[in-house]
């Protein structure tokens, strides 16, 4: 698990975000808060990130009685993206390696994460991935699984970082290649309507993934979720979040495309944080 004490106070902060800007009342931001610190006390600090942020989330949708806090925030994230997506589609066909530079815009997608941070600028992002590349390139090695898979599965994570996937989708143009999205609104992440309207659907299969945790939480998941699982022969896996669910499966399908946005996940990967990676846990250099 990458997990450990610094990741509730993670939390926190990002919870304190929504409470401000929620109408609830004092009393109601205090009781979610101590149940809140009750969650993280009861899991004795054995506990899988997405998880406890699900929880919360859950909580926070029983005191406020809304479903997508972050409705707005994603489709203006989808919209700036669309927009950007003539000018980050011409980088890609003018690349001298047209894979390798789409593959590096959509892990500065990941940037895009309300739940880490609001404070980041996607065009220098994507300005400093093409000039700085991957803290850990196992690029080459995912091109040639992606040309002998029969089946992939590309598990989706947050709104506007899908319209860099699909650049990515468009220029692999797999036969069978399924995106999968979350099963519920939950923080900024990717769900069917969020897929739909950038139009995904027009270069990939679509699949939601059944559980409304931001991540995939493999044994919580849907039945068909699970089967196309465990068809794939490649299995791409965007953001820290799916980064945290799937690792302790220690499957030697998974590549993991991410940026290292916070100093736990930074720390597991040996990088220093905001760097770019693309990693799979069984590379071994050939």
């Amino acid at each position: 698990m990458i997990s450990d004490y610094r990741c509730f106070f993670c939390f926190s902060r990002a919870f304190e975000r929504l409470l401000e800007k929620e109408k609830l009342t004092r009393e109601q931001k205090n009781a979610f808060t101590a149940r809140m610190a009750e969650l993280y006390y009861r899991m004795n600090g054995n506990f899988i990130a997405p998880l406890l942020s699900r929880e919360m989330h859950v909580e926070l949708n029983q005191t406020s009685d809304r479903r997508d806090f972050y409705a707005k925030i994603k489709k203006e994230s989808n919209d700036h993206i669309l927009r950007l997506y003539p000018v980050i589609k011409k980088k890609v066909e003018e690349s001298d390696n047209p894979f390798e530079t789409a593959l590096l815009l959509s892990v500065a997608g990941n940037v895009m994460d309300y739940a880490i941070s609001s404070d980041f600028n996607i065009e220098a992002t994507i300005e400093r991935v093409l000039k700085t590349g991957l803290s850990i390139d196992h690029s080459a090695s995912l091109r040639k699984a992606i040309s002998e898979a029969d089946t992939v599965l590309y598990i989706g994570d947050n709104a506007g970082e899908i319209v860099f996937d699909k650049l990515l989708i468009e220029t692999i143009k797999h036969p069978d290649l399924w995106f999968a999205v979350r099963g519920a609104p939950v923080s900024n992440d990717a769900t069917f309507e969020d897929v739909e309207y950038i139009g995904m659907d027009h270069v990939a299969n679509i699949i939601s993934n059944g559980y409304d945790a931001p991540s995939t939480i493999l044994k919580k998941c849907s039945g068909s979720f699970q089967e196309i699982f465990k068809r794939a022969d490649l299995i791409i896996s965007k953001g820290q979040g799916n980064l945290e669910g799937l690792l302790p499966l220690n499957d030697s399908r998974i590549y993991y495309l991410t940026m290292a946005k916070c100093d736990v996940v930074a720390d597991y990967l040996q990088v220093p944080r905001d760097s770019f990676v693309v990693f799979n846990n069984s590379y071994t250099g050939k």
